[in-house]
């Protein structure tokens, strides 16, 4: 697969001889999110290729790119499954509190399962700047990381069996829903996300595929590139520039290392 265990641990200043455990993959996921952006530009292009191995390697490892949780949670499982764990995909909808419910795409989000001596983990990094950039447990034990304060809640919902709860450093004073999620129904391969994918990119209702949206989170907190705006959440406070479109291209070359025409 073009060497992917080689390729992705250059993407990610991964040390190449290091194996992956569960004790190690802190270290993994931080650096998975300081050097994979996520970002929507594929898909207002109105890129509609069916996800798979192939796919993926190209646009996350050979032209560097970022992408959305089906493209970067894809290209990790793909990395971890290849190093001997054993993980799966599954699928899970977004709560937005704008709405004060699920998002109207229904399940499209995209995240990991790790079973790892006979407990479970929920592993994500492909949502947005709210990575918990540790292994979950399953078992509902709080984790704190760079970006928060995590857990999984086991509570049955329309969208699964658990929830994935929050509290955002610099952010939420107080816990909140980042997606509900099904660990029953994995997905069982990489083109089996290509309907969420489609969704995503043609849905009137998807929050991706109308205006760019550039994300990444930074080893002090997290930033936000749009067309008019880039904001920086730091232990500082938040910093928010005005920008105009020239202005959105060299920001997006100097912080998600993305080169726009």
């Amino acid at each position: 697969m073009n060497d992917l265990n080689g390729k992705f641990r250059e993407r990610i200043n991964f040390p190449i001889d290091e194996s992956i455990t569960l004790e190690n993959l802190d270290t993994l996921l931080e650096k998975t999110a300081f050097s994979l952006p996520f970002e929507n530009l594929c898909t207002l292009s109105g890129d509609l290729n069916n996800l798979s191995d192939e796919y993926l390697v190209g646009k996350i490892i050979q032209r560097n790119e970022g992408g959305l949780c089906y493209d970067l949670n894809g290209i990790l499982y793909l990395f971890l499954k290849e190093n001997g764990l054993d993980v799966q995909l599954i699928r899970g909808s977004v709560y937005v509190p704008d709405k004060k419910g699920f998002s109207p795409t229904g399940r499209t989000h995209a995240a990991i399962l790790l079973n790892d001596d006979g407990k479970r983990y929920l592993v994500d990094t492909g949502f947005g700047g709210n990575l918990p950039l540790r292994p979950v447990p399953m078992d509902g034990t709080e984790i704190i990381s760079p970006s928060g304060e995590f857990r999984v809640k086991k509570e049955a919902s329309e969208f699964g069996d658990y929830f994935l709860e929050m509290k955002l450093k610099y952010k939420d004073p107080d816990w909140k829903i980042g997606y509900a999620f099904d660990s029953r129904e994995p997905v069982e391969n990489i083109n089996d996300l290509s309907e969420m994918k489609k969704i995503i990119t043609e849905h009137p209702q998807s929050p991706f595929n109308k205006k760019p949206l550039l994300t990444r989170v930074t080893s002090d907190g997290s930033m936000v590139l749009t067309e008019h705006s880039f904001t920086h959440w730091t232990e500082a406070g938040v910093q928010k520039e005005e920008i105009d479109p020239e202005r959105f291209k060299e920001l997006a070359k100097e912080f998600y290392n993305i080169e726009l025409k």
